[in-house]
């Protein structure tokens, strides 16, 4: 996997990203700009695994959910990176989430996030999930990057 090549398909991200279905939340990724932004897509069907439903009310997406897809297209701008790609990237923290609407089966959410600071193994990145144009979720997410098996560098 030398060159990547837009779009990026769900094999190319699951080799990237080392989760898989059904806790991989990235269908496809349509724009990377190394060391500076991303958009993926994901794909809400009926069948998804983790559809909240009660009675009498439509099934949604939770904002957990959403906000674990963020982290996944961020962690693919990062690790998309050559030098990064035998690295593992760890959620450290998440500040400022908003959830402003539900994501029912049908939805296309498209999935932007932005490098606010980017160090060697530190960084920290803006989220935002949209369904039609319109934010349902956003916030920072604070992130670590280490080596593959737990061993040192």
């Amino acid at each position: 996997m030398d060159t990547l090549t837009l779009p990026l398909d769900y094999s190319v991200i699951e080799r990237i990203l080392p989760h898989r279905y059904p806790f991989l939340l990235v269908d496809r990724i349509t724009e990377l700009e190394p060391d500076k932004r991303i958009v993926g897509i994901k794909n809400i069907s009926r069948n998804e695994p983790c559809l909240a439903h009660q009675a009498g009310e439509l099934p949604a997406l939770p904002p957990t959910i959403l906000t674990e897809a963020i982290a996944q297209v961020g962690a693919i701008l990062i690790l998309s990176k050559p030098e990064n790609r035998e690295k593992l990237i760890f959620l450290m923290g998440i500040e400022r989430v908003r959830f402003r609407g539900p994501v029912r089966p049908g939805d296309v959410v498209v999935i932007e996030a932005q490098v606010k600071r980017l160090r060697s193994r530190v960084g920290q990145l803006d989220g935002f999930a949209r369904v039609n144009g319109r934010v349902v979720v956003g916030g920072t997410m604070t992130f670590a990057l280490g080596p593959r098996g737990g061993g040192t560098e």
